[in-house]
């Protein structure tokens, strides 16, 4: 493979098959089906003068399945978007290792706490804004869905938790080995 080329990393054990491979098949038919919606909108309004109504309900469902799969499988390839600067321009030692340290312990902070916020949101989706998932037998009212086609929102917010719950699932692994290799040193020395 020629330098500078990006590879995605094969899952090794079963549960990360399992994880990946399922994160895989909802970003490849999301964005097939993102796209069909898409263009069949544009051909309803622009060829036909007509409307699909609603079309925005489903794409937007479909953009979190897409957006938040996607992140969790970058967070698994170590792919995510961050400021490498440590990486580029920190000579390897121990304020490298120390750096990369804070970098994924800053980065597990960040994403745990969205997480809760993640279930939170799902919650709301699910239980409504007076129902609690500590009170599992208590009021169903006002469950939120779309306007016009009434498609529960807990089926997007859905997404959003179970994203960033594998997020931090492989940013805590990330964390883990950075961790190892500030206290144990490198072991390609």
């Amino acid at each position: 493979m020629p330098a500078g080329v990006l590879t995605a990393d094969t899952p090794k054990n079963f549960f990360d098959k399992i994880v990946i491979n399922s994160f895989s098949i909802i970003c490849f038919s999301t964005t097939i089906i993102l796209t069909v919606v898409i263009c069949a909108a544009a051909f309803f309004r622009y060829i036909l003068d007509g409307d699909l109504t609603g079309y925005e309900e489903w794409v937007k469902i479909f953009a979190f399945w897409l957006y938040f799969s996607a992140a969790a499988i970058g967070a698994y390839n170590r792919t995510h978007v961050s400021a490498d600067l440590v990486q580029a321009y920190v000579p390897d030692g121990r304020l490298k290792d120390f750096l990369v340290f804070l970098k994924d312990l800053i980065t597990v902070g960040v994403c745990l706490l969205f997480t809760w916020y993640g279930l939170k949101f799902f919650e709301f989706g699910f239980m409504g804004p007076l129902g609690s998932f500590m009170d599992p037998f208590g009021p169903r009212i006002a469950i939120p869905t779309t306007n016009v086609w009434r498609i529960s929102l807990w089926v997007g917010y859905l997404s959003v938790f179970l994203g960033l719950i594998f997020m931090a699932y492989y940013f805590i692994r990330d964390l883990f080995m950075s961790t190892r290799t500030l206290l144990l040193g490198r072991k390609d020395k």
